[in-house]
């Protein structure tokens, strides 16, 4: 009883402005002691996860990705894109989803594309003549895609969480990220077609291919190599994680700092490397943090307690699988997607076991759900990233957001109920 009452007392604190990782540790301890167990057992988990080899890739790959956002790599590939698909309907959008898919899996943030790509982007949308509600969403809803994709941070945490292999996890996030691109382009091809627009002509877009080509590669020609070069060493298993990040931010700097020249070492640097360390800090001091409290929780069976009379409500798994799309879309917009892997993800897998849901099946339904949770309402966060970006009423984020948010959500049921397309890939 006592166990409850503590809990309920530090969920009231974190309300109150309580930060995440002291609420963690502080129950985390509190619970141990009353257990008898030596406090001991968390420093002992902080210093597992420490140890872990592939964690260093976490801070690589983030300050490569700041890199890439503050500099005119953008700019660049939005030329590119510009260049290769402008007058041609339904390329243009695929183009732009593809290069914030890539975007977001190597900044690890999908407020970072929003804000380092959206302005860029809108104005190549109003081309198409849609309308600039579709543009305000077909933003929104792109900053989150590429969380599926290699080198992303949530599938790397996800990896550490759960103890899934992180290449498994990278290999298997490709399909379904394509599907929701795909799923995507179709709709922005079906909203061209039913919608009276002028379009807006692109000149350098009706050039023959052979020219086109050549200039949207001369356009981003150091930076095209860039994801080709790390998803094709991770895939083809030549490079570990780590070493894909640490190649990653070398040939980040070198593109930023020598190659172009777009940022100065001696003055911007630091200020950057600051920024994206407070990122990087936030979610290895929650992921300290919370693995003593959450080991805790597993080892006095309190996710079997609290989802036990589940197991025997719902015997069907695909059944299972709609209540636990529902609970995570929930979480997905209260939360954000590093502190739901940490805090959310240990009191499922033992359930999710229980029905033979495979775990790497398991980390795409999760992941993808809280994809969704950025642009679901009340509180997603891309929707107020992206009405301060634009400067927009947030009411109105909600109504532009909202079919592309039900395009996501058929994506979700395809993931969800098509095991194949998660483990095509797995060994």
């Amino acid at each position: 009883m006592n166990e409850w009452i503590l809990v309920l007392l530090f969920i009231v604190m974190a309300f109150l402005g309580l930060p995440l990782f002291a609420v963690m540790g502080g129950l985390g301890l509190v619970l141990f002691h009353i257990a008898d167990i030596e406090m001991s057992a968390v420093i002992i988990e902080m210093y597992r996860v420490a140890k872990s080899p592939t964690l260093v890739s976490i801070p690589l790959f983030t300050v490569a990705g700041y890199l890439l956002a503050y500099s005119q790599t953008p700019q660049r590939l939005i030329t590119s894109v510009k260049i290769l698909f402008g007058n041609r309907a339904g390329l243009l959008s695929l183009g732009c989803l593809a290069l914030c898919s890539i975007f977001t899996a190597f900044t690890g943030a999908s407020g970072v594309t929003i804000v380092a790509l959206g302005g860029l982007l809108f104005p190549i949308l109003q081309t198409r003549g849609i309308g600039e509600s579709y543009s305000y969403g077909f933003i929104t809803v792109t900053g989150s895609l590429g969380l599926l994709l290699p080198p992303s941070l949530p599938l790397i945490l996800y990896g550490v969480v759960s103890k899934v292999s992180i290449d498994q996890l990278f290999i298997s996030g490709i399909l379904p990220c394509l599907l929701l691109v795909a799923l995507l382009t179709i709709y922005s091809i079906y909203k061209e077609k039913t919608t009276d627009h002028e379009v807006t002509m692109i000149a350098d877009a009706y050039r023959p291919l052979k020219d086109r080509l050549r200039l949207a590669f001369d356009s981003s020609k150091y930076e095209f190599p860039l994801p080709i070069l790390v998803l094709a060493g991770i895939y083809l298993g030549v490079i570990t994680t780590t070493e894909a990040a640490t190649f990653t931010l070398v040939y980040s700097m070198l593109l930023v700092f020598v190659i172009r020249g777009d940022l100065k070492f001696s003055s911007d640097f630091g200020p950057i490397i600051k920024e994206s360390m407070a990122l990087v800090g936030s979610i290895l001091i929650i992921l300290a943090c919370a693995l003593g409290l959450t080991n805790y929780l597993i080892d006095s069976e309190v996710p079997q307690k609290i989802f036990g009379p589940m197991r025997e409500l719902i015997q069907n798994k695909w059944i299972f699988l709609v209540v636990l799309n529902l609970f995570l879309l929930v979480v997905g917009c209260l939360m954000d997607i590093f502190s739901a892997i940490i805090v959310i993800l240990p009191m499922i897998i033992p359930l999710a076991e229980s029905y033979g849901i495979h775990p790497v099946h398991l980390a795409m339904i999760f992941l993808t759900n809280l994809e969704i949770g950025y642009l679901t309402p009340p509180v997603g966060i891309n929707l107020f990233i992206s009405s301060n970006r634009f400067k927009r009423p947030l009411l109105a984020i909600y109504k532009d957001s909202f079919p592309f948010l039900l395009v996501l959500m058929l994506g979700l049921l395809i993931i969800t109920y098509v095991p194949y397309i998660s483990l095509v890939f797995v060994k």
